[in-house]
């Protein structure tokens, strides 16, 4: 049978939407998705996202950037002014409002980037509410998290601060008919806020009987039991990385040991959303072609075969190689749409939605190991779910693979991602793997 790597069983965590199930996630940054950078640029191109096989649309920050010590010419998205308006650059509220409607209207969702850590230091709040905020004990002045000079520090023990930003996410909710949140930084606010303002917004949802979605930057099964739906796997992301730079002696091992290791720990039912790129990543790190090499291909494919809620960032179907910067404008090449990655992104979007063994939490199929002659550096893993099988074997290294299977399931006719010709497997002839190459199969 193989080694049973990440098991899909019932356990207490928070109910989702059932849409959220076969889910998949596009991050869209309004700046830079188009040289426009406005709401009526991206609704153009929302049937084309829809075609490629999107069901949830993360909008990354779309509200007023403070000015006062902004960073660059443009500011940072996440130094907010003002919870319950839009950035004027981008267009006006009504623009968004109808965007949203836009969505529902081709049958996708909407969440919205939110960031409830800190304001920009002229945000409205300051100055209507300055005792919302944490003080320098030294200065008396409004305190600065980290280096985020632009920013000012929200006070979560303050009982009229956590209601008031309650009542900025209903706000939302109710103004824009959006599906949920992405919830920037989660881990530094009290997890308790969380598990008391996210029932309250999830009841004003079921009152309307929409379904509430809640994603959380931050790892940790604790965020699972009663706030959210899906969770960031930085940890795989971050071993992922360093096995396609070569840095791990003996990747497959250690890929199989994380995901057991994260199995053990995590509410089955839980969503880790799976990634090779994000915002972050792409503008401090690089774009995913910097950071996984001639491995890219691969590791895109992987966050599908994995339990989880798979990640596209704006661009990645475009095979995009730019290093958007954070604070200035700058725009998405698209120049490689229609090419090899979104040709890739559209088959691994359609294999997810009619494939019952690729969603997420307890709907999916279990996840399975399966023997190979070359344990250390193939990683191999089948799910199975209503009479449908799929199989993932990914050559983890830049050499040449040459090996055998020992598994029952490979065997028989299969149908391949990248390939129109059927593929047929036996489980004792030699299989062939080119250096960071990979094959899906699925019947």
């Amino acid at each position: 049978m193989g080694q049973l790597l990440y098991r899909c069983r019932p356990q207490a965590c928070k109910r989702h939407p059932q849409w959220a199930y076969d889910a998949v996630i596009y991050e869209l940054n309004v700046r830079q998705f188009s040289p426009e950078g406005t709401f009526a640029a991206v609704a153009a191109q929302l049937p084309r996202l829809k075609t490629l096989g999107i069901d949830i649309i993360w909008f990354m920050p779309v509200y007023p950037i403070g000015e006062e010590r902004r960073k660059g010419s443009l500011g940072s998205y996440y130094s907010i002014r003002d919870y319950c308006a839009v950035n004027p650059e981008f267009g006006t509220f009504d623009e968004f409002r109808a965007l949203v409607d836009e969505v529902h209207r081709l049958g996708m969702r909407a969440i919205l980037d939110w960031v409830p850590n800190h304001t920009s230091r002229d945000a409205v709040w300051t100055s209507e509410h300055p005792e919302w905020y944490k003080r320098d004990p030294l200065t008396g002045e409004i305190a600065t998290p980290y280096d985020w000079t632009d920013t000012a520090q929200l006070d979560y023990d303050n009982p009229q601060m956590r209601r008031g930003m309650t009542e900025a996410m209903l706000f939302w909710l109710r103004e824009t008919a959006i599906d949920g949140f992405r919830v920037d930084m989660a881990m530094l606010e009290p997890l308790q806020f969380w598990n008391t303002c996210v029932p309250e917004l999830e009841a004003f949802m079921d009152a309307g009987a929409r379904g509430l979605f809640m994603l959380a930057e931050a790892e940790g099964p604790e965020f699972h039991t009663a706030a959210f739906d899906a969770t960031y796997s930085w940890e795989l992301h971050h071993l992922t990385v360093d096995i396609a730079r070569g840095k791990v002696p003996a990747p497959a091992a250690a890929l199989r040991d994380r995901l057991l290791k994260e199995g053990q720990v995590y509410p089955p039912d839980a969503l880790r959303m799976r990634f090779t790129s994000n915002h972050d990543e792409n503008s401090w790190s690089g774009s995913e072609f910097e950071r996984y090499g001639a491995a890219v291909r691969q590791m895109a494919a992987l966050t599908y075969l994995l339990p989880g809620m798979p990640l596209i960032y704006n661009g990645q179907e475009a095979a995009s190689d730019k290093k958007l910067p954070f604070f200035e404008k700058d725009c998405v090449d698209w120049s490689g749409l229609g090419g090899e990655s979104d040709e890739l992104y559209r088959e691994l979007n359609a294999l997810r939605h009619s494939h019952a063994a690729l969603r997420g939490g307890v709907e999916g199929g279990d996840l399975f190991a399966m023997d190979n002659s070359l344990p250390d550096k193939v990683f191999a893993v089948k799910r199975r779910a209503e009479d449908g099988l799929v199989i993932g074997v990914f050559n983890l290294s830049g050499d040449h693979a040459d090996l055998e299977f020992h598994d029952e399931d490979f065997n028989g006719e299969f149908r391949q991602v990248g390939s129109q010709e059927p593929a047929l497997l036996h489980s004792d002839a030699h299989f062939y793997l080119p250096p960071w190459g990979f094959f899906v199969y699925f019947k």
